[in-house]
């Protein structure tokens, strides 16, 4: 019976020791994107700051931002991300450069991707990290797969992929001044002549119309050949082919702003329009939020 029993003991001994093996050799997720991190930040000569809560992410403040104080929880913030592999360095989404996205503080705590193949996610890191910033600063912030999208990934974003996320703020925290300093700023850049309505859309008439069909009004059926774009010079939206019929009640704010009274039917004319007179502050018929629009009109004809 001894015998037997020390024979027992022997080989559950030899179990113990087999799976004490394994379960060394086993590395967990946290440990994995730890040393891959640190592996980057080594190879690329990083200076970065470990968080101090010590959940596993890493930041480096590129440009503090102007100003004697930074962002509270409070503040209104307007920023845009950029959300790369950390390793390969594909961007899988990121702000468009024409809009931005618009919040407090306090709530910059999410990864609210563009894209809408990609889930949108908690993330505290950027929260942290922004109270950090001067209204103009910004961060990268490499975060660890287990702190994103996790083993599943997201769309594009692979299993277990780390982050390098940046994070760029606007010195605005209002964004009617943003859009109104972008517009002078596309004004000034392509030397255009416009004058500011008192809606505050920017416009400049090169033909002011007949008068055929009579004064325009908001509730006037009008034939429209139009071009949209974004400050950037990409077209969103464009019909010239003189089959576009609608009432100026039915479209964006800026156009029923400055049309009436301005021009007439035959008349030509450009609008910079501000983001809440335009698509407002969130996706909308594929317009990104908080984006100025930049429109070429003509009337073909107006039927009151």
């Amino acid at each position: 019976m001894l015998k037997k029993l020390s024979q027992f003991a022997l080989a559950l001994i030899g179990l113990t020791v087999l799976f004490s093996s394994c379960k060394k050799d086993y590395e967990s997720i946290q440990s994995v994107d730890t040393k891959k991190i640190q592996d980057y930040i080594t190879a690329n000569n990083l200076t970065v700051i470990p968080d101090s809560a010590a959940t596993g992410y890493f930041y480096q403040i590129k440009t503090a931002g102007t100003g004697t104080a930074n962002f509270k929880l409070t503040d209104s913030v307007l920023y845009q991300l950029t959300v790369k592999g950390l390793e390969n360095g594909t961007v899988y989404w990121e702000t468009p450069s024409t809009a931005n996205l618009g919040t407090y503080v306090g709530y910059t705590n999410g990864l609210i991707s563009t894209d809408a193949t990609i889930a949108s996610i908690s993330v505290p890191a950027i929260r942290d990290v922004m109270l950090k910033l001067k209204p103009g600063g910004s961060a990268r912030i490499l975060l660890p797969s287990y702190l994103a999208y996790g083993k599943n990934g997201s769309g594009g974003v692979p299993s277990n992929e780390n982050i390098d996320l940046l994070v760029s703020t606007f010195p605005e925290k209002v964004q009617q001044t943003l859009d109104d300093r972008l517009i002078n700023d596309f004004i000034k850049k392509n030397s255009l002549t416009m004058t500011k309505d008192p809606s505050r859309v920017y416009y400049s008439i090169s033909t002011p119309g007949t008068g055929v069909g009579g004064a325009i009004t908001m509730s006037s059926t009008l034939v429209i050949n139009y071009t949209g774009r974004y400050l950037d010079g990409t077209v969103f939206q464009t019909n010239v082919a003189g089959t576009f019929t609608s009432t100026l009640a039915s479209l964006v704010k800026g156009w029923g702003a400055v049309i009436p009274g301005k021009i007439t039917a035959g008349g030509k004319m450009r609008i910079l329009i501000p983001s809440d007179l335009g698509y407002g502050s969130t996706l909308s018929n594929g317009i990104p939020g908080n984006s100025v629009l930049d429109f070429d009109i003509e009337i073909v004809s107006v039927a009151n």
